[in-house]
């Protein structure tokens, strides 16, 4: 679909609630008038008004509609928001409202925390979302019950905090619908031991910086990737080159990622428990044999069940379990039942995602056997009535581009297990330091700012440029220790 800005620069913005809106037109921006279809959104500044304009014409129809603020109000969210509702006005000529109006964002919950946290109450953030971001109720109310989460995850943290992520990015084969940068272990096992070798430079370095800084760890998680590829001796010897270089003494919640059932046995889970683990992930992603072979994962409904009662026997109470909406060759029946069966497990956490068709993954090239945006829109409702009715609560809440229906993926959480390092992550409450390849350490600044620092993607890129990831941590430092 055709897009031509006139009069502003805010091509981001329009470009993704374009996508949004609809998915099904490939976009086509244009640096100059057209005719035919596509859609024009222009800005014009008076003396007294900013007057907003967007024109849609899609299969030989045209909507137009003009909206304006005053000049006094021109800053740049305003502005952004004013041409983002006018396009969205003129939108939905042609398609039904979406669950999350005009909300193009992948962190819509972000409004409705920081309304909260300024002092507002839930009726307020209810008007808000209402009124200006065209939000459904039951949307709304989604968003809300995580952002009361999000203030309880506030309410935890001392001025000093920080959150520490240590990736591992091996996985035992490679998902159909997966993006995420990670080595088949089967291919790359030669680069395992030179990465945890480098992996723990950067532990013992960074270990040194947090000292020096006085900042205290809040929350750990240990991701991927699927961390639980290594050996119960390689987790071991991980584990406590973590906790020699930092203290872990004040913690209020130490995750790792197990993810992929066939990667776990007692003697792993043993070893997680006994070195300070509290949280562990168990991701079927569906109960679903069928489905399972379909997308990849070499491993069976059955090891997710043994799996899960291996890590009750190991003591954890703690533990979360993903599942997809959306899945190739999945129906809205076949999830209810994956569903029955991992709330019939009664794990203290359940993630439901919605299916994402990024760039990077296989399944972006096969699109075969998806189910339908109505069947994935049935999945998440039977979804939130089950969760609900067995004792499940949402605490945090995120949205993906190229996601099915335009959805959301939630946590849900028995009450006392919410997943603090979720919330801290996806809201951007705290500063976030990552280790490892494709970690991304992020730096609060003041304003609601956020400082960017990315480890190189790859494994062997990883290896390759210590030096510079090093004088990158150190920047990161410098940088929080004047704030």
């Amino acid at each position: 679909m055709k897009l031509y800005l006139k009069g502003h620069e805010e091509r981001y913005a329009i470009e993704q609630l374009q996508l949004a809106l609809f998915p099904e037109e490939p976009m086509e921006p244009m640096d100059a008038p057209f005719t035919g279809d596509g859609a024009v959104s222009a800005l014009f500044i008076g003396e007294t008004w900013l007057t907003a304009t967007a024109t849609i014409t899609l299969g030989g129809k045209t909507a137009k509609v003009t909206r304006r603020l005053s000049v006094r109000e021109n800053d740049v969210p305003s502005r952004r928001r004013l041409l983002q509702n006018t396009y969205y006005e003129a939108a939905m000529q042609f398609i039904a409202p979406p669950k999350w109006g005009s909300l193009s964002g992948v962190r819509p919950t972000k409004l409705t925390t920081r309304h909260l946290l300024a002092g507002g109450d839930e009726k307020s953030a209810e008007k808000l979302m209402r009124q200006r971001y065209f939000v459904s109720e039951e949307r709304i109310r989604l968003a809300l019950e995580c952002s009361k989460a999000s203030v309880r995850a506030v309410q935890q943290l001392r001025e000093n905090d920080i959150c520490l992520y240590v990736g591992i990015p091996f996985c035992p084969t490679r998902c159909s619908y997966c993006s995420f940068v990670s080595g088949d272990i089967a291919r790359c096992a030669q680069l395992l031991k030179p990465y945890l070798a480098a992996l723990k430079e950067e532990i013992a370095y960074v270990g040194k910086l947090v000292k020096e800084s006085g900042k205290k760890l809040r929350a750990l998680y240990i991701g991927g990737g699927t961390p639980t590829t290594l050996s119960p001796g390689q987790l071991k010897e991980l584990m406590e080159e973590i906790s020699r270089h930092f203290d872990l003494t004040e913690l209020i919640e130490y995750t790792i990622e197990g993810g992929r059932p066939d990667t776990l046995n007692h003697e792993k889970l043993r070893t997680l428990k006994e070195l300070g683990c509290d949280r562990m992930s168990i991701n079927p992603q569906t109960m679903n044999d069928s489905v399972l072979e379909t997308v990849g994962r070499k491993h069976t409904s059955q090891q997710t069940i043994k799996a899960y009662e291996a890590a009750v026997q190991a003591g954890f109470t703690g533990i979360n379990m993903d599942l997809i909406a959306g899945l190739p060759g999945d129906t809205a029946a076949s999830f209810a039942e994956s569903l029955k069966q991992v709330v019939a497990l009664d794990p203290s956490n359940i993630t439901v995602h919605t299916l994402a068709i990024k760039k990077g993954a296989d399944l972006y090239f096969d699109r075969e056997d998806l189910p339908s945006a109505e069947a994935v829109a049935e999945m998440l409702r039977f979804t939130e009535e089950t969760l609900r009715a067995a004792g499940y609560t949402p605490y945090y809440l995120y949205r993906q581009k190229y996601m099915s229906g335009s959805f959301e993926n939630v946590g849900w959480c028995k009450p006392g297990f919410e997943g603090w390092y979720n919330i801290y992550m996806m809201e951007e409450l705290c500063s976030i330091v990552s280790l490892g390849g494709g970690g991304m350490t992020k730096i609060n600044l003041p304003g609601g700012r956020l400082e960017r620092f990315h480890n190189p993607k790859f494994p062997q890129q990883y290896l390759e440029k210590q030096e510079e990831i090093m004088k990158q941590k150190q920047d990161a430092f410098a940088l929080m220790n004047c704030l």
